[in-house]
């Protein structure tokens, strides 16, 4: 499902008066989630899961078409854990 799809999704439930309105309500909260993990805060929805910045040390990879060693280096990524109601309602 694409964030059209799922904004249109959103239109449909009665939600929202038209898909332009559905489309601007989704972005407004992707580019909250967004701000918020930039500035380094987790977001945490209870019992549906949980985003936070985590930090990925420096290490030493391969390259697959040479065998060559290559550095890849340290960097923030995203991470989520699942909550229970999300886990349960998927199951």
């Amino acid at each position: 499902m694409t964030k059209k799809d799922f904004a249109k999704v959103l239109f449909e439930t009665g939600a929202f008066p038209s898909k332009a309105e559905a489309e601007r309500k989704v972005d407004l909260f992707l580019t909250t989630i967004e701000n918020t993990l930039a500035a380094g805060e987790e977001l945490n929805f209870i019992g549906w899961g949980k985003f936070e910045v985590v930090e990925r040390a420096e290490r030493v990879g391969r390259n697959p078409k040479t065998g060559e060693e290559i550095k890849i280096e340290a960097k923030k990524t995203v991470k989520f854990k699942s909550g229970k109601t999300l886990v349960d309602k998927i199951n």
